[in-house]
């Protein structure tokens, strides 16, 4: 296997390093190229077509996905079977929306109903406006903790007439001490997520938020306060007096669909929950089912793999035309740079090509006006990603959500298509310095995805394709993607620097503590 999965990779360098036909003119070449790349599912527009792809490069890249045995680990990954093979454990974040084996989804529903049956006793509690005996949700994490529920709360949330929830998980003062000002302690519900119960910033914060609404009169702040947690005991001993459990197989980044999600049911209610949920198990059946050249995610990471990997590309931007999915390059970045950011293949060999891209992206329009300049005629390239919804949020004039899309068609055509040097020259009357300025390189891959709108069904798709996406990329490449080890020593370094344990350091950071802590 080992062995096939090396003579591909090697035909697909050679093939990276072919003089390969512009982009623009594969269309021309295949009339059937934009039928190929481009599916919709979940209401949801998939276009590839515009990606540095072609029949040659898509079929090494299928034998790629083959010789890397996908087919197999996803099936692994379904049955609950161990593909977490530095920490021994299953990745069952699918049994949470109702896609796997009984044991897991029974499991996980019975989770969630305990989960939801909370929700409304809590609800009863939040009824009745200014009379409300509860107004504010103070949530409390980090990473996968905080960065999944936050791009629920701001893409659905807006608009919801559940209680204010807000996510603090920087353990700086000044985010917590915001949410201060604004809560009424004796009218808020502390949610404290932490997988282990033990995550150093999450305890501060937690620690610090009890605290203030305890020097605020509330009598039982133990009442107040639900613990989202792998580990129940561990929370039930700290003080939490309602705790929702979680499966230790499920990671921080894919924990959304668990309890985690308490602060977005109770902002938003039961029936988007539950429609997020269906979303994202009508991808999982597509990703199961599809072949891979038909398939969103693994095209998806196809396109991904032969880009960074096989063409040098490594950074991959992605900018969301809705101020409503602003939250989701931040969330890609973990989902993917914490998953597959990685030096060694799951068997701890070193790896000889790149893993992960860089993944950076911003809001349209704003992001135009400040990196497009790079996009567009830097030297760093790298596909960017655009993610549309054809319907507003708003009732605003329509002027508004024209402009917008009618911009976010734009800068995938204008990197396609680019500035040739006649049409710079004829713009600059003859000066040949400015039209140099003028000249784009075109040819620049991009992708679209396009929402009919933007509700919890297709959010849950449109979640599960990109972790699919990040797994299947992961199989590629022969990496675990649900370990995070990186992470894990800059934990332990900052403890021994508390701790006054960390004597053997360079003189830069030895100076620097000295003065930064005394």
């Amino acid at each position: 296997m080992k062995a096939q999965v090396l003579a591909v990779e090697k035909h697909l360098a050679a093939l990276a390093r072919k003089p390969r036909a512009s982009i623009l003119s594969s269309f021309t070449n295949d009339a059937e190229r934009l039928q190929k790349l481009s599916h919709k599912l979940a209401g949801i527009r998939f276009d590839f077509s515009r990606l540095d792809l072609n029949d040659e490069s898509l079929a090494g890249l299928e034998a790629l996905a083959e010789a890397a045995d996908l087919a197999h680990w996803r099936e692994m990954m379904l049955a609950g079977e161990v593909v977490n093979l530095s920490e021994g454990r299953a990745a069952t974040h699918m049994a949470e929306r109702g896609t796997g084996p009984a044991r897991l989804v029974e499991a996980a529903a019975a989770r969630g109903a305990e989960m939801m049956a909370l929700a409304a006793r809590l609800e009863a509690d939040f009824a009745g406006g200014e009379a409300a005996k509860l107004r504010h949700v103070l949530h409390v994490g980090i990473g996968g903790s905080a960065l999944g529920p936050a791009v629920l709360l701001d893409a659905l949330g807006r608009m919801a007439d559940g209680p204010e929830v807000m996510i603090i998980s920087n353990v700086d003062g000044e985010a917590l001490a915001q949410a201060m000002v604004r809560f009424d302690p004796a009218r808020t519900l502390l949610i404290v997520v932490s997988k282990s119960f033990d995550t150093t910033e999450t305890m501060i914060n937690a620690a610090s938020a009890f605290a203030w609404m305890k020097a605020a009169g509330v009598e039982d702040v133990a009442a107040r306060t639900v613990a989202v947690t792998a580990a129940p005991e561990r929370a039930r001993d700290w003080g939490a007096g309602h705790v929702l459990d979680f499966s230790d197989t499920v990671g921080g980044r894919y924990s959304l669909w668990t309890a985690v999600g308490l602060g977005f049911v109770l902002r938003a209610g039961g029936a988007d929950w539950q429609a997020l949920h269906e979303g994202a198990a009508m991808m999982d059946r597509h990703f199961l089912d599809a072949p891979f050249l038909s398939n969103m995610p693994v095209l998806a990471a196809m396109g991904d793999v032969w880009a960074h990997r096989f063409c040098g590309q490594q950074v991959r931007g992605v900018f969301p035309y809705d101020e409503r999915l602003r939250m989701l390059p931040m969330y890609l970045q973990q989902l993917e740079m914490e998953s597959n950011g990685k030096r060694v293949n799951r068997d701890g060999d070193y790896m000889t090509l790149p893993s992960a891209p860089v993944t950076w992206g911003g809001t349209g329009t704003d992001v135009q006006h400040a990196v497009f300049q790079l996009v567009h005629q830097g030297m760093v390239q790298g596909p960017a990603e655009f993610v549309a919804v054809k319907t507003p949020g708003h009732g605003l004039a329509a002027a508004h959500h024209r402009q917008l899309l009618a911009n976010c068609l734009a800068q995938g055509a204008a990197l396609l298509r680019g500035r040739r040097e006649a049409e710079a020259l004829a713009l600059a009357n003859g000066d040949e310095a400015l039209a140099a300025a003028l000249v784009m390189p075109g040819n620049r891959a991009s992708s679209t995805i396009l929402l009919d709108r933007l509700d919890p069904h297709s959010l849950g798709a449109l979640l599960a394709f990109y972790e699919h996406r990040i797994f299947s990329a992961a199989v590629l490449m022969g990496i675990n993607p649900f370990d995070q080890w990186g992470v894990q020593l800059g934990k332990e370094v900052a403890q021994a620097v508390l701790s006054g344990a960390l004597t053997e350091t360079d003189p830069s950071t030895a100076a620097l503590m000295r003065e930064a802590l005394g």
